[in-house]
């Protein structure tokens, strides 16, 4: 079975956050990714500054990707230089590929204190994601996550 989803409402107010925290960092992509609700597989579901709809598409399994990783260890993961500098396979990291990401960082959101979730931000253009906008992606998730925690 698949994450369920929020009613209408909750969906506008997610994509509203992402569409926030991409206008805010001055990001090129904001995404939000959630394990299904009764297996391992993580799913993307919201995006804002996509150059297309393929994230919708994209599944993981537990422990792979960045979202996979991410909610497996509960910690943050940055991405620098894709594909240089990156442990394992580019294939292993369909998001980037999808959306032509050079950096990404992505931070994990949490349902009643355990990883479900994964907000990343990305650039295209080559420019590092500096420890200030970390911070403020790990801000944006922590208020993902008592939306979603409703």
């Amino acid at each position: 079975m698949e994450y369920k989803g929020c009613s209408p409402r909750e969906s506008v107010q997610i994509d509203q956050a992402c569409e926030k925290v991409l206008t805010k960092l001055e990001c090129d992509f904001v995404g939000l990714a959630l394990q299904n609700t009764d297996g391992p597989d993580v799913k993307w579901h919201y995006a804002a500054g996509n150059s297309n709809e393929k994230y919708k598409r994209i599944t993981v399994r537990y422990g792979k990707g960045i979202a996979g990783k991410v909610i497996s260890t509960g910690r943050p993961m940055y991405v620098d230089n894709f594909p240089e500098n990156i442990a394992g396979k580019a294939l292993e990291y369909p998001i980037m590929l999808a959306e032509g990401l050079k950096q990404a960082y992505a931070v994990p959101i949490h349902f009643k204190g355990i990883p479900k979730g994964v907000l990343l931000i990305g650039n295209r253009s080559g420019q590092p994601i500096n420890e200030n906008r970390q911070s403020t992606a790990r801000d944006a998730a922590r208020t993902l996550e008592k939306k979603l925690n409703g």
